[in-house]
């Protein structure tokens, strides 16, 4: 069977939580058990309703599609190769946001997850209000990592930056590229830095590619990553958000700063990763 079932839990009243926003959820696990845990956790909260769920992966494909969702909880087990079946889950739902639930904290799993695209990592023993939390961040345009992640995150970039200086040229950023890429640093999405900068969001994404080539990264995460650690847009202030534009949220804390104190945190979130694709969101929390 490749269908998914639709569910609808949370209406009326409790379809904006008094924030205006409502954050639409697909569930995909192999246990039922789970799966209906999920759902009465998030029928305690007033801005969070599931829209749809999954037991297999042909199924999670079908809901991806059929349902209008911002947030996927993608269980790993799902897939004989997770990494590969969210790269293909973010081809058919670009804007969708994937939360993987892994059975153990895994290194080499999560950084390839992120990689890939994946906007939060989280081990099947998390605490009810922690998932919570970290689904709030991640349809906020806030990808997530618990505290271990993040300094697998950043050993792996270390030991990226750590090969022979040929590997890597030193590169200058032209001013426009140094203010978009200052405004990703804040967690910004690519919607609000069209704005800022005047221009429109394709040509953002098409900066961002740039970007990602001249200096080496992969993503969001590793864009972050490297300007905490070289100190590209240090001194460099956003554009300010012009006085007639329409309100697109605010942008987060700044990344760096954020990642940069994430080994006090019980858990983080850190700038997208989005698997060379410069659209989905960041920061670190």
């Amino acid at each position: 069977m490749a269908t998914s079932v639709s569910m609808g839990e949370n209406h009326g009243a409790h379809e904006s939580g008094g924030t205006g926003r409502l954050i639409r959820v697909i569930l995909a696990d192999t246990q039922a058990i789970f799966r209906a845990g999920l759902r009465k956790i998030f029928a305690l909260e007033d801005d969070i309703r599931v829209v749809g769920q999954a037991e297999t992966l042909s199924q999670t494909q079908s809901a991806v599609t059929k349902f209008s969702a911002d947030v996927l909880i993608f269980e790993s087990a799902l897939a004989p190769n997770p990494v590969e079946a969210v790269t293909e889950l973010l081809r058919q739902a670009p804007e969708l946001k994937v939360v993987v639930v892994t059975p153990v904290s895994d290194e080499q799993l999560t950084l390839d997850l992120f990689r890939r695209g994946a906007h939060g990592i989280l081990s099947r023993e998390v605490e009810p209000e922690i998932l919570v939390d970290c689904l709030r961040k991640v349809a906020a345009g806030e990808p997530w990592l618990e505290s271990q992640a993040i300094h697998w995150m950043m050993d792996a970039f270390r030991g990226h930056n750590l090969r022979p200086s040929g590997a890597r040229p030193k590169v200058q950023l032209t001013p426009k590229e140094t203010l978009i890429v200052s405004c990703v640093t804040q967690g910004m999405k690519n919607k609000e830095i069209a704005v800022r900068v005047g221009t429109t969001e394709q040509v953002v994404k098409n900066y961002l590619r740039k970007v990602y080539d001249k200096l080496g990264v992969a993503d969001r995460l590793e864009l972050a990553l490297y300007c905490l650690s070289h100190h590209v847009v240090d001194g460099v202030k956003p554009p300010p958000m012009p006085l007639d534009a329409p309100a697109n949220g605010n942008a987060t804390n700044s990344a760096a700063s954020a990642a940069a104190g994430a080994s006090t945190s019980a858990s983080a979130s850190s700038p997208s990763s989005d698997s060379r694709n410069p659209n989905p969101p960041q920061k670190t929390s």
